[in-house]
């Protein structure tokens, strides 16, 4: 299992890493709706699709969805906005639901009510991505923010396997504590300093105001990060299945290894558009 899974991360990376540093703008966007489009595919099965040609018919409608934002989007740029704040609305409903699991399952327990979550999930993923791909050192910001994610990731699997007694949601994710989520926590504002240093000293010096920005935005993403996971092993707790797909040999699927991204990409690029922060 540990061999799947470093060979899929050795190809993943340079992947993901070239999608992030090579790409033009257009074709960024496709390389970002294709993982989108993918992971429809398995959401699809998460809200109950179980036949084939459901699933493929979910994604095929995601996918023309994310099209018809990318046209929208083209026309009327200033409507990023209203997609962020959308996924902001949306990400403050989902720890509702987390938080309340199970007794608001009936208010998304439905097939069409999950299927339409799909869509508040991925698309603004993707308006998300597409904010911070225009904007100033684009590529320098979403490294940024994989690197907070997966800082983030693995400073709460050390923590949570040295301290984690008390569990964080343990009707969502038994394996979640707070100790992991503090750990976590620490990592991300590690991260946060070392970054604003970086942009200080090497790109445009950085005023008290811009530097807490900074850590209150990296620390807000960190935790939308944590929910995005638990969102995601809500519904395959009721769903009953422990992987979105088989996809990924080691790592499960798509959905199991974005699902972080999902919550936080747009409320990172949501919050830098609040604060009017950026490196230009």
């Amino acid at each position: 299992m540990l061999k799947q899974r470093v060979i899929t991360a050795l190809v993943l990376a340079p992947l993901m890493l070239g999608g992030i540093f090579l790409l033009p703008l257009n074709e960024f966007g496709i390389f970002v709706g294709v993982i989108a489009t993918v992971a429809a595919w398995e959401w699809a099965n998460m809200s109950g699709i179980t036949h084939a040609f459901g699933r493929m018919l979910y994604a095929a409608m995601v996918a023309l969805a994310l099209f018809a934002t990318s046209q929208l989007l083209k026309q009327e740029p200033s409507y990023q906005s209203f997609f962020l704040a959308i996924a902001g609305g949306w990400w403050l409903l989902a720890l509702l639901f987390v938080l309340r699991y199970p007794n608001l399952t009936p208010v998304w327990s439905s097939m069409a009510a999950r299927s339409f979550i799909g869509f508040c999930v991925l698309i603004p993923m993707w308006v998300g991505f597409m904010y911070l791909k225009q904007s100033a050192h684009s590529s320098l910001l979403i490294l940024y923010l994989m690197f907070l994610i997966w800082g983030a990731d693995t400073g709460a699997y050390f923590a949570g396997k040295r301290w984690g007694k008390s569990k964080l949601a343990p009707q969502v994710s038994p394996g979640k504590s707070w100790a992991g989520f503090w750990g976590g926590l620490a990592t991300a504002l590690f991260v946060s300093l070392v970054f604003a240093y970086y942009c200080h000293s090497a790109i445009k010096p950085l005023d008290t105001g811009s530097f807490i920005s900074l850590i209150v935005i990296s620390a807000i993403t960190m935790f939308s990060s944590v929910l995005g996971e638990l969102l995601e092993s809500m519904f395959k707790r009721f769903r009953g299945i422990k992987d979105s797909s088989a996809l990924l040999p080691g790592h499960g699927g798509v959905m199991d290894r974005i699902d972080s991204m999902s919550a936080a990409v747009p409320v990172f690029a949501g919050l830098l558009l609040l604060f009017q922060w950026s490196l230009a």
